[in-house]
Parts: C-alpha cells; structure tokens; sequence
C-alpha cells in the first residue's frame, strides 16, 4: 500500500480545523498530523511531522498565512502549500502564490473537492487554473504590476526558445501531455523543460511559472 498523505491544517478558527480534518481524515489514504493555530508554530510542526501538503489560513492573529507560507517555501525541502480563503480574489492570496503556493481553495469547498484537491497537491500537480490566475490578477488591486511586467518579461527572456514555449503553455494551463503533443516532444522531454525552466528562474512550482507568464502578458507580450 502506498503511504497516506500526511497533512497539516492550520487555522485560527478551532471549528474549521476540527471541520477539514475530520473530512481528510476519512478520505482513507489521508493523514492529519497535525493542527495548528497560528502560523508561528508551523515550523516546529513543519519539522516534527514532515507533512506532504499543509493548509494554511490566509488570516491569523500572530503569523498570518502569506507570511507563515513565504518562511517555509523558502526552506529546503518543503512541503506544499495550499492556502485556504473566503475570498475568490484577495491581495493575500496572489502573494501566498508568488511566495511559493500550489493553490488556493475556498474554505465553503465541497468535501470531495477538498479531498481531490489535496490528492492533486500531493501528488505534484497545481491546483490552480489559469482563468483563476488571470481573475486574480485582474480584479486586485496591485500599483506594482508594472514593474512586474517588465520582470516577468526579463524572465521569460532568459529562457531558450522551446523553453518560452513550455513555459506559455504551462501558463495556459497545459499538462505535460498536452504540451508535448502539441510542441511534438515525450512527456519525459517536456518534464525536464519544466525542471530547467524552473531551476533557471528560482521556481518552486508550476503555478509561478503560469504567474511570470501572465504578468508578462499584462500589458500584450511581445513574441
């Protein structure tokens, strides 16, 4: 048998912690290790236990999420994150994705959708569509995109040229089958495309590699 999915939740409020565990833990093939209240004992848990997926809360009293999820993304080896918002388009939520975050759920998610959706994180996939990345974008309010445009930009140059076009079709949202069928690579190729592109621009996950490419289309991309 495959080991379970061990995951943390950590949320302020006592009854959505008791909530989303009590819905992993009876998907079978799901762990909880742990909760926590607040995000300045996620590291000491984080440490202890190893989780594979923590849920974190955007807002706490003392450590909030987007902050708790920037300290541990920037650890080696660290589990993945999913932020959890009451919120389709939130400021918080957009940063905790460019620190690092495999996605984001909603806290009124469907149990199944939550089970799912943990399961995909686990397994290494994003959860996060590019019609929610673009809603993000657009609807908050953000002075700064300009200068993020023209980073994203300057990113994107340093790629090669087949590296340019997995990393747009990532930011569309293709799988890696879909991408290969199209660029007319095997899946393995289109694999080892994703790791250098994300090792070239200081990426923990696919989901910034889709957020570089739509800062980059803001404002119309050149080609």
């Amino acid at each position: 048998m495959n080991a379970p999915i061990k995951v943390l939740v950590v949320d302020d409020d006592a009854l959505v912690r008791a909530g989303l565990s009590m819905i992993l833990a009876g998907a079978g093939d799901i762990e909880i290790i742990g909760e926590a209240s607040d995000g300045d004992q996620v590291p000491s848990m984080v440490a202890e236990h190893r989780p594979d997926v923590v849920l974190m809360d955007i807002r706490m009293p003392r450590v909030d999420g987007l902050v708790a999820t920037e300290r541990l993304r920037a650890t080696a080896g660290p589990p993945e994150v999913v932020v959890l918002t009451t919120f389709h388009a939130d400021a918080q939520v957009l940063r905790a994705l460019r620190a690092g975050a495999a996605g984001f759920l909603l806290k009124d998610i469907h149990p199944a959708d939550l089970v799912a959706a943990v399961r995909r994180v686990a397994a290494g996939e994003p959860i996060l569509s590019p019609a929610v990345t673009r809603q993000l974008i657009s609807h908050v309010s953000d002075g700064g995109a300009g200068g993020r445009r023209d980073r994203a930009r300057a990113q994107l140059d340093r790629l090669s040229g087949r590296e340019r076009e997995v990393a747009i079709a990532v930011g569309e949202g293709r799988s890696n089958a879909q991408i290969g069928g199209e660029l007319y690579m095997s899946v393995p190729t289109v694999k080892a495309h994703v790791s250098r592109i994300l090792t070239k621009l200081g990426l923990n996950n696919r989901v910034q590699i889709a957020l570089i490419v739509h800062d980059a289309e803001a404002a119309g991309r050149a080609s």
